[in-house]
């Protein structure tokens, strides 16, 4: 009995040993990550996540600071409320994923991260097909944030298309579009504008124009074969050399000279000119100061001049009425004589 403890200790003691190692294996091949202080985020996504499983790598700017912990529908996770339509929300995967605190460092509140862009998507890591999920800034106003019908239990980053999901979108459109137009209606045009091509360039318009282009270039060239135009460019030539002649000539040069020196005469004559108006300008101003001075002059005398022309007037004016009194006139009164 004594021997029968002893062994299922020496198992027991083994098995703890065996966990013990495990553990600490597994700690060992995660880096010592589940000793650190980690923070648990939500993010939700309207494509497919396939190649993106629990345990992926969260990365950002391909730094790696986090792990995928969880991955789910939200119809599952959040089931639908009364009264709330299925919508395209509910259409949604949701992924949990913790981030090492350490590995981030100093960053600012999520929201106002959010505000600026803060977006999570899904990326393929080479050419293997194995997906990761990368955090990184974003325009906000091309992915604005969503409203959620329902309350999420951790911190939400959201989600935008992956680079696969937007080419994929645009592929679509870009079909959807094109299926749309009307092609067998464009078809009927171009049939009938060639249609009506071929008629114009055969009896139309268009086939008269062309005839008569034809006719023009064919008078054109006769008239250029039966025309002297080698002699024509000879007298051309002959003009030339003689226009050349005449501008080397010595009467010419003689002339420009000329021009030349009469140019310069101008330019100093014109140079002068300030001086003179100057000068004008201080005659004038002399001349207006001497005729204020005679002005002035002038008044008092021209005063004087008027009260005497007035006496003379009065006088003459009561010589013609009593001569005998200018000459004979009484005694001046006792007043006056005083």
């Amino acid at each position: 009995m004594g021997g029968g403890r002893m062994l299922y200790a020496r198992v027991g003691a083994l098995v703890l040993v065996g966990i013990v190692l495990a553990v600490a294996f597994v700690l060992f091949l995660a880096g010592g990550r589940g000793l650190q202080a980690t923070e648990v985020f939500e993010t939700y996504f309207e494509e497919s996540v396939q190649g993106l499983d629990v345990g992926a790598p969260v990365r950002y700017r391909g730094v790696a600071i986090g792990r995928v912990t969880q991955i789910g529908l939200v119809a599952a996770e959040y089931p639908r409320q009364a009264g709330t339509s299925y919508s395209a929300g509910f259409q949604r995967v949701f992924l949990r994923f913790a981030v090492d605190l350490a590995q981030v460092g100093e960053t600012p509140d999520l929201a106002e991260a959010v505000r600026l862009g803060l977006r999570s998507r899904i990326t393929a890591q080479g050419i293997t097909g194995v997906n990761y999920l990368e955090l990184d800034f974003v325009n906000p106003d091309r992915f604005p944030v969503p409203n959620l019908p329902w309350t999420p239990r951790n911190p939400v980053i959201p989600g935008v298309p992956s680079t696969v999901a937007q080419v994929t979108n645009a592929a679509e459109l870009l079909i959807s579009r094109l299926a749309d137009l009307p092609v067998d209606e464009i078809t009927r045009d171009i049939a009938g504008l060639l249609s009506n091509l071929n008629r114009q360039t055969g009896d139309g318009d268009l086939a008269q124009v062309l005839r008569e282009a034809a006719l023009t270039m064919t008078l054109l060239r006769s008239t250029v074969q039966d025309s002297d135009l080698a002699g024509a460019v000879a007298e051309l030539r002959a003009v030339a050399t003689d226009a050349r002649a005449l501008v080397g000539s010595p009467e010419i040069r003689a002339a420009l000279r000329s021009a030349s020196g009469a140019a310069a005469e101008l330019n100093r004559a014109a140079q002068r000119m300030p001086q003179a108006v100057d000068g004008f300008e201080r005659t004038m101003r002399s001349a207006r100061e001497t005729t204020v001075d005679i002005q002035a002059e002038l008044i008092p005398i021209l005063i004087d001049l008027r009260a005497t022309t007035a006496n003379l007037r009065a006088t003459a004016e009561q010589l013609r009425r009593a001569p005998s009194q200018l000459l004979f006139g009484a005694p001046p009164t006792p007043d006056r004589r005083r």
